[in-house]
């Protein structure tokens, strides 16, 4: 499998840690208690989100697909298991907290992911994911085109009739809400919370600081507001039932 075969099929795992994520991480510790959690990121890379959960928490594990990322992700976490987030190799009702993050997309059953989420997190504990939105008006993860994998930010495709869509960027799903939701529909969980974000722009600050500036605070103030329909991602917190 070539570079851009597994960028395809797998997205990019976080290289850097910028404000993007530490945003994420602010959010994440809003809805869920970390302190001595047990956690798992299902679907970790190369495990930045477990690193930066380490002054939390002493129990974090990770699974991982890629071999290679599973390997060099091992260094931040308490362990990190290779596999597929559909079979996941540990026990019923193992963890306080299970995060993914832009993982669902990816996997080949997304509802086998999201009941297995379900299944190894205790009664009471949490789940929170994120993952992209069907409005958001660009496709992050490049199409098909006659064949070929073109790698890039292409506008509009998530707004074409799903038979058309799905031709050009069959390696990745965007979600509704009410298709995110579908998924944990019939499982023990509640929702906790749902809203979309968008993304941290770090590129461009760092390009353009002005400019990146004033896109995020503009952006993240239309996330209070019905506007918020068209953010890059979803974030759903989800509470299991004892």
């Amino acid at each position: 499998m070539t570079h851009s075969d597994k960028a395809a099929l797998r997205g990019e795992p976080g290289y850097v840690w910028r404000s993007g994520q530490e945003r994420r991480l602010a959010m994440i510790r809003q809805w869920v208690d970390l302190d001595g959690a047990m956690i798992l990121d299902n679907g970790c890379g190369l495990g930045q989100y477990l690193a930066h959960f380490a002054p939390f928490s002493e129990r974090r594990f990770g699974l991982e697909i890629e071999p290679d990322r599973a390997k060099k992700a091992t260094a931040t976490a308490t362990g990190i298991a290779q596999g597929v987030g559909e079979r996941l190799p540990f026990a019923d009702e193992s963890f306080d907290f299970v995060f993914s993050n832009e993982v669902i997309e990816h996997v080949q059953d997304d509802g086998a992911y999201a009941a297995e989420m379900v299944r190894v997190v205790k009664e009471n504990g949490r789940i929170l994911l994120f993952c992209p939105n069907r409005w958001y008006p660009v496709e992050q993860h490049g199409i098909y085109w006659r064949g070929q994998y073109k790698f890039g930010n292409i506008p509009l495709v998530n707004y074409l009739p799903n038979p058309l869509r799905n031709r050009l960027a069959p390696h990745v799903r965007a979600y509704t809400k009410r298709g995110l939701l579908r998924l944990f529909a019939g499982l023990p969980v509640d929702v906790v919370y749902h809203g979309r974000i968008f993304g941290g722009y770090d590129n461009i600050e760092y390009r353009l600081p002005r400019l990146g500036k004033t896109i995020k605070k503009a952006l993240y103030a239309v996330e209070r507001t019905p506007f918020s329909v068209l953010g890059l991602s979803h974030l759903l917190v989800l509470q299991k039932r004892p």
